[in-house]
């Protein structure tokens, strides 16, 4: 929004303001001063400033507001607009007419006036003045009333030659409704374009007439000219986002539906209108005018936020003072002050310190919540007036079981040889397991993706069309299943393609791809680095996967019997229309469950880096059959202290030698310590307790 230094001042004496203190009050209070223009009017030059507030601040989207505002920030008195009212007391009218509840959720405040003996249209020259100085260039017609209100009060009206919208009119009866249109209706709208509606825009009707659409654009049948002796004037308050779902929908943004995309509140409107009528009565003092429609008149409900001295110090911390030696923050005194500049109606509790503080209507929507105020009070304070200092924290926060599960399974394919990738959550194919969106950003991109698997074929494709290898890589995303409007669910997968070259051994060898069971076998490794036991199965249900191969494919279930996703080479047919190698292997598990399993079994993902070498010890040993082998490691793990980091089945053997229903078994024992170096002395020691302790607990014959 670009306002004049000019009209600013004849609000608000700033006079004796410097240029850089004001653009840096207004910085500090919220608002950014984008750029600073130079605009002549009549051979004199005058200062505007391209000044943008956040979305929250609809109040201050005009000249009245953002005058209001530089007033608090410097502490000053604003100059109240009054409007000249005589023949208009139309506000106790306007209480006594009925409301009634019409399109309630889209428009909430809806009235319109009649203006008669309308002889000059022509704008005033210091009003055509004041629209240069904001870049508006002026037409010397109604429309220049239009844009001056908007740009004074914030306040959009639209405007309709009543005289032609009588002539058209079958009935006596004059009424004025909002409803919605029907689908596929044409509508010319005053810009001269047509455009083709559907059954969710708004439309303004007199009587069965469609003349504007709601909070855009007015109808080319009922524009008025130079020519106009009769008005229709409609002000309304309508939904915000109503109105930039109306926009989009059509293709078609007006000053009208900007502004009414920031939100609006009613506080003002009727003496909006005021000011509207004086300024045509400036070139036509019999204009007459009557009020035809009121309806959903919002009333303006009071909200309370209680407000703590102590919050505010615990949030502000100490302000700034010449000697910093010593502590010391805003007094009660000093926030009562601001209150009562920013135009808060209060109570206020100087034993307990607490106010009771009234939110203004048009401050509802960007004041909520204690929080809020405090903001306010560290705005008008200045925020650099306070002690820049650290918060001091208690404790130090820890990675969640989330994160560090996806660093490991990201370390582990990372190891495996994958790239990781990344790729939209919306695609463009359609099946029944995909979600349309409603009202998609991109045309081609409308669907929500039910599995990561065809993004990740794409892109071998895309890499494959430019020459390059194979794509080996992994992707975390996102995948959505159900019925949007009954049953919906979200879940968190990783999935991952490969093929991949085996490593030569020798220079003359050919290189070969991966076999089915050795590409198995590097999943298996995926999971043996996460400690997760697995197994597989083969369903009926993967038969008919168009993606997977229908006889090399399956799902792969943890220990538990939780299924945790699927694996399997890509479909001989697929990969014969993409021109693909048939040797691509496809993964996708739900991340969720792995976390669950992490979390239950109590692992510890990552461990400390030992800075001391291994001590490799074999350990030979005949033990009965119905031993299981995981109650072994047990007893090994508990005996071998803590320097017994792993063990490793390394030969079973079952022959002539070993008596009947007794196998013999070969561990690796791996010790280590992240103290010191191991001594042989000292691992020799522990080995014979483990050979006694196996002997007297499974009665196992020692091999040397």
């Amino acid at each position: 929004m670009q306002i004049s230094l000019k009209w600013i001042n004849e609000l608000i004496n700033i006079e004796k303001i410097q240029l850089d203190e004001l653009i840096e009050k207004l910085t500090l209070g919220g608002f950014e001063v984008e750029e600073i223009l130079e605009v002549e009017i009549n051979n004199k030059k005058q200062l505007t400033l391209d000044i943008s507030a956040t979305a929250n601040r609809s109040d201050s989207l005009s000249i009245q507001g953002i005058s209001n505002e530089i007033a608090t920030l410097l502490d000053k008195d604003p100059r109240i607009l009054t409007y000249t009212t005589n023949n208009l007391n139309w506000k106790q009218k306007i209480e006594n007419l009925s409301r009634t509840v019409e399109n309630k959720n889209d428009c909430s405040t809806f009235l319109s006036v009649i203006v008669e003996n309308l002889t000059d249209t022509r704008s005033p020259r210091w009003m055509k003045e004041k629209l240069i100085s904001s870049s508006i260039t002026p037409n010397d017609n109604l429309l220049d009333y239009q844009n001056y209100i908007l740009l004074e009060t914030g306040y959009p009206f639209s405007v309709y030659d009543f005289d032609k919208l009588s002539n058209h009119l079958n009935d006596s009866k004059f009424r004025l409704s909002i409803s919605n249109s029907t689908n596929n209706q044409k509508f010319l709208a005053s810009n001269d374009l047509n455009y083709q509606l559907d059954d969710s825009i708004l439309l303004i009707k007199a009587n069965d007439l469609s003349i504007g659409i709601a909070g855009i654009i007015e109808s080319k049948d009922f524009s008025y000219s130079k020519f106009t002796n009769s008005l229709l004037i409609e002000g309304s308050i309508f939904n915000a986002s109503k109105i930039r779902q109306q926009s989009r929908t059509l293709g078609l943004r007006t000053d009208r539906s900007a502004r009414y995309e920031k939100s609006l509140k009613n506080t003002y409107l009727i003496d909006s209108l005021y000011r509207l009528i004086s300024l045509f009565r400036i070139n036509n003092p019999n204009l007459i005018c009557k009020i035809h429609t009121v309806s959903q008149i919002e009333e303006q409900t009071s909200k309370f936020i209680s407000l703590r001295y102590q919050t505010i110090n615990e949030i502000l911390g100490p302000i700034k003072k010449i000697n910093e030696i010593e502590v010391d923050y805003i007094s009660p005194k000093i926030v009562t002050s601001y209150l009562k500049r920013l135009g808060f109606k209060f109570l206020y509790n100087e034993f307990e310190l607490t106010w009771e503080v009234q939110i203004p209507h048009l401050r509802t929507d960007d004041i909520t919540r204690e929080i809020d105020l405090i903001e306010e009070i560290g705005r008008l304070h200045g925020f650099n007036n306070f002690l820049t200092t650290l918060p001091k924290i208690k404790t130090i926060g820890n990675e969640d079981l989330s994160y560090k599960t996806r660093k490991k399974v990201t370390s582990c394919l990372l190891n495996l040889g994958l790239n990781e990738l990344i790729h939209y959550s919306v695609v463009n194919e359609t099946t029944k397991n995909t979600i349309q969106l409603i009202n998609p950003l991109l045309s081609d991109c409308s669907n929500l993706r039910a599995s990561l698997l065809p993004n990740l074929i794409k892109t071998v494709q895309d890499n494959l069309k430019q020459g390059n290898l194979t794509i080996e890589g992994f992707e975390y995303g996102h995948v959505f299943s159900g019925n949007i409007e009954k049953e919906f669910e979200e879940k968190e997968f990783v999935a991952g393609i490969f093929s991949g070259n085996k490593t030569k051994l020798m220079r003359v060898e050919n290189p070969k791809t991966f076999i089915w069971l050795e590409a198995k076998g590097k999943i298996e490794q995926f999971f043996k680095q996460l400690n997760l036991l697995i197994y597989w199965e083969n369903p009926l249900s993967s038969r008919n996967d168009n993606i997977l191969h229908p006889y090399r494919s399956s799902e792969v279930y943890l220990i538990n019997g939780e299924k945790v996703g699927k694996f399997g080479q890509l479909h001989p047919i697929l990969a014969n229309r993409l021109i693909f190698p048939s040797e691509i292997y496809l993964f996708e598990f739900d991340l969720k469950v792995i976390q669950n399993q992490i979390q239950k079994n109590k692992l510890i993902i990552y461990k400390e880096y030992a800075l001391y070498p291994k001590i490799i010890k074999d350990l030979s040993f005949i033990i009965r059959q119905e031993i299981p082998f995981t109650k072994l490691k047990e007893l090994l793990y508990l005996n071998g202290t803590q320097f017994l980091s792993e063990i490793n089945l390394l030969d079973e053997y079952r022959g002539q030698s070993i008596p009947d229903k007794h196998t013999s078994l070969c561990l690796q024992l791996i010790f280590q310590s992240n103290q010191k170096t191991l001594q042989n002395k000292e691992i020799e020691n522990i080995i014979s307790n483990l050979q006694f302790v196996l002997t007297n607990k499974f009665d196992a014959i020692i091999r040397n």
